[in-house]
């Protein structure tokens, strides 16, 4: 399989007053394409800041990050911000949905971003919406969603600009449990449709939906290795 992310004996430092706080001490992980990977781990464990390092939202202080074999971790904010909305798609636990926009307009956005006509992304919009469940909610606001289409509506703008990769964090954290295993189940096929897939998560029970589960422990993979 063709290799997306690979992370090169990662860490990270961050400087609170005069104290020096490592959360990633040494890191290294591969993501190949069609891959189902949660990373699971206690808070303080270094999960969060190895999304940030995954998603291109910040870079290491030591160590190489490549996508693609282009290393990510030498880049301009810029080129950083390129890099995110054409190659990967973010979900969050708190769904970040725009609350004047309705669904179909939420998952346009980051098409607009991209240049993408107006007839093609509604187009799109309309497929990806149908696709996660919600094909009669297209032009409901997000205050008139439950929790678990609101991150439905979520996944599908993920999805908007076909990533490399989709990066979910903590994505049932605010559902209820049946909620969450609906949430899971799509994620799930997905996945076996071909999108790849690195989830973060403090649940072992989520975790155990995805095809591999890493575990993170001061800031390394728990058994030293990730693949």
């Amino acid at each position: 399989m063709n290799e997306i992310i690979r992370l090169e004996n990662v860490e990270k430092e961050y400087f609170i007053g005069t104290n020096v706080v490592r959360a990633l001490a040494g890191a290294s992980l591969k993501v190949k394409k069609g891959d189902f990977i949660a990373i699971v781990g206690p808070s303080g464990s270094g999960k969060s800041t190895m999304m940030n390092m995954i998603g291109a939202l910040d870079v290491p202080s030591k160590g190489e990050i490549y996508l693609e074999d282009k290393n990510i971790a030498v880049m301009t904010e810029s080129e950083l911000a390129q890099i995110r909305g054409r190659k990967i798609g973010f979900v969050f636990q708190n769904f970040n949905l725009i609350p004047t926009l309705t669904a179909k307009e939420n998952v346009s956005l980051p098409m607009i971003f991209q240049g993408v006509n107006k007839v093609d992304r509604e187009d799109r919009a309309d497929d990806l919406l149908r696709k996660v469940g919600l094909g009669d909610r297209m032009d409901h606001l997000p205050g008139e969603l439950s929790g678990g289409q609101k991150q439905r509506v979520a996944i599908a703008r993920a999805l908007a600009n076909n990533p490399e990769l989709i990066l979910a964090d903590e994505p049932t954290g605010n559902l209820d449990s049946k909620t969450g295993e609906d949430i899971m189940k799509l994620f799930k096929n997905l996945n076996k449709d071909g999108t790849t897939v690195v989830l973060i998560t403090h649940d072992i029970n989520v975790a155990k939906n995805a095809g591999k589960v890493l575990k993170m422990k001061d800031g390394r993979f728990e058994n030293g290795k990730s693949n």
